[in-house]
């Protein structure tokens, strides 16, 4: 049941890029903002008059001393995956039935962290569109979900080399071996209510270094003129500056990392008019925190080695007007559900050098074009959908204030306010759900009599 809200005394930061604005109020009927200003608490009485609601029933919020800001809108994240910790368990030890029970779970996290809006790339074994429903329908408590069903791999594979079939599907994966059956997957996926369809441009080979194009351009320009003619946009996950270029040039919307984008890179997306999500959260959590976490040794040069040098062309690209936006690649080991969903924000002030009015315009505004729902979401504006946050701190002088459960003292999703006091979701040992290793090291006989 949604709620009649009037929230005063807050610092105002919309979502647009303008400047906070002190002082502010706001009034909520129905899942959405009625209005705006000094004058929302007379708007908010004459409103319940006029509807006949009786003024007991409207809920008051003193926001006096803390932000009020559009709720932060993850583009990229992976609510199938819980916390992954390998490739290996996340194909062979996922029962289907037992990853969407766990991903309702998963979902509250996602909420609870200041996330009211999400959109997941791909599934484990495509129970995106299913998840979806659920939340619209009110069968499970969850952020709004634009999704899609799994993601289009060439035989070559993705980010896990062999582990990927030659042909068939597991977890994530749906494998095409041609033109042919792109086309019949993409058209597949978006009868079985993909919002995206999801191509996994780049794959790691074994033997070569980084990640390697295993799309060639007619496999490219076949997904994305499918999608196309249903009114489905593509995104493709592109580490390297040969995908970006290609997958620019042959249609697909949103570039996911864009790792090492060159000039060649941008210009073609600026030509296709094509965003960008850079997807940070992971590198960087590896690079300032993966000996915490027994990360292999040397990792984290690396991956703060790939941030510093995209991050130079991320920035180029959002001065000459690409749509940048924020997504936390949360689901796995090193971007756990309900913790990192506001780094990126961070990662954007400190390295690309955005301000923090800017960084939160890629997690709320820009990303309501990602949810395709940007005449809805993402500003807090009269009209607009009512997914906001009450901050306790100031996140323009301090942006990881984003990133602090304990900070974000209110959410308020759907127009109705979330349940903060309850107990944070956990659930306990599921038995095949994680890879089991015999040791943690070779047992040599040096080793043993060292």
């Amino acid at each position: 049941m949604k709620e009649n809200l009037l929230i005063s005394g807050g610092t105002l930061i919309d979502g647009t890029g303008s400047e906070p604005i002190p002082n502010h109020h706001i009034f909520i009927s129905n899942g959405e903002i009625v209005a705006l200003g000094e004058n929302a608490d007379k708007k908010a009485n004459e409103f319940c008059k006029e509807e006949g609601i009786a003024l007991e029933e409207l809920v008051e919020i003193n926001a006096e001393g803390k932000s009020v800001m559009p709720g932060l809108i993850d583009s990229h994240l992976h609510c199938s995956f819980d916390d992954v910790q390998s490739n290996d368990e996340l194909f062979f030890h996922r029962d289907p039935i037992m990853v969407a029970l766990v991903a309702s779970q998963n979902l509250k996290k996602i909420l609870r962290s200041g996330v009211t809006s999400f959109v997941d790339p791909d599934t484990a074994h495509g129970i995106g569109p299913a998840l979806r429903d659920a939340i619209n329908a009110n069968v499970i408590e969850g952020p709004r979900m634009k999704t899609g069903v799994q993601a289009l791999l060439t035989a070559v594979g993705g980010t896990a080399g062999r582990l990927i079939p030659d042909d068939g599907t597991v977890g994530y994966a749906q494998v095409v071996n041609s033109k042919d059956e792109i086309v019949k997957w993409t058209r597949r996926h978006i009868k079985y209510g993909a919002d995206w369809i999801k191509i996994h441009a780049t794959g790691s080979i074994p033997g070569k270094p980084g990640e390697l194009l295993v799309w060639n351009r007619e496999e490219l320009r076949a997904a994305c003129e499918t999608a196309h003619e249903l009114s489905i946009p593509v995104m493709a996950h592109c580490r390297g500056a040969e995908s970006v270029r290609v997958c620019a040039e042959e249609g697909v919307d949103l570039i996911l990392h864009a790792s090492f984008m060159d000039e060649q890179g941008l210009e073609a997306v600026l030509e296709n008019g094509t965003s960008i999500c850079p997807t940070f959260t992971f590198l960087a959590n590896l690079a300032d925190f993966g000996g915490k976490v027994g990360a292999s040794p040397g990792m984290e040069d690396i991956f703060r080695g790939e941030i510093e040098e995209t991050a130079k062309m991320i920035r180029k690209a959002y001065d000459n007007g690409v749509r940048i936006v924020s997504g936390s690649e949360s689901g796995f080991a090193l971007t756990p559900y309900g913790h990192w969903h506001a780094r990126e924000l961070q990662v954007f002030v400190e390295v690309l050098g955005l301000s923090a009015v800017e960084a939160i315009e890629t997690a709320t505004k820009n990303g309501a074009w990602v949810m395709q729902m940007d005449d809805q979401l993402g500003t807090l504006e009269v009209g607009r959908l009512a997914d906001l946050l009450i901050v306790d701190g100031d996140p323009i002088n301090d942006i990881s204030v984003l990133n602090d459960k304990a900070k974000i003292e209110s959410i308020i999703s759907k127009g109705k306010r979330v349940n903060t006091e309850e107990s944070w979701p956990e659930h306990n040992s599921i038995p095949g759900w994680k890879v089991g290793n015999w040791a943690g090291e070779i047992l040599t006989w040096d080793k043993a009599y060292d």
